[in-house]
């Protein structure tokens, strides 16, 4: 088992990862009758892209002794009506040491990032617009 989410009421739930014990709480967000008070599930699925692209480029820079420590990625979320779902993901990488890094290891990085898990996960409906932005 991955994880555990119990509803907690008033549209709020508490996952809970088995191995670690670490807990999320998830709201509903205003617009869809939630206090947006935490992470919403979809704002989740919008995070966990960005921090699996993250993820993978981290592997990738540990493997080839990059420095990546303090690169942040801005993850915007868009949603669209009947059906309500995620249309678009827009994630804004902030590279740091990134002004050190040469064209290749650049390419390289990018293209780990666009191929994670999750990306390949997401439905090929839901656009993905990536930025590198190299500090």
């Amino acid at each position: 088992m991955t994880s555990k989410v119990i509803y907690e009421g008033n549209l709020r739930t508490k996952a809970t990862h088995i191995q670690s014990g670490n807990s999320i709480l998830t709201d509903a967000p205003k617009d869809n009758k939630g206090n947006g008070e935490a992470f919403s599930p979809t704002d989740l699925v919008a995070t966990a892209l960005g921090s699996c692209m993250m993820t993978i480029m981290g592997i990738y820079a540990q493997n080839n002794n990059i420095s990546l420590e303090g690169t942040e990625v801005e993850v915007i979320k868009v949603m669209a009506a009947d059906p309500r779902r995620i249309s678009e993901i827009h994630l804004n990488f902030k590279i740091s040491n990134g002004n050190l890094l040469g064209e290749i290891i650049r390419k390289k990085l990018e293209h780990v990032a666009l191929t994670c898990p999750v990306a390949k996960s997401l439905h090929a409906e839901i656009k993905q617009e990536v930025n590198f932005i190299y500090l």
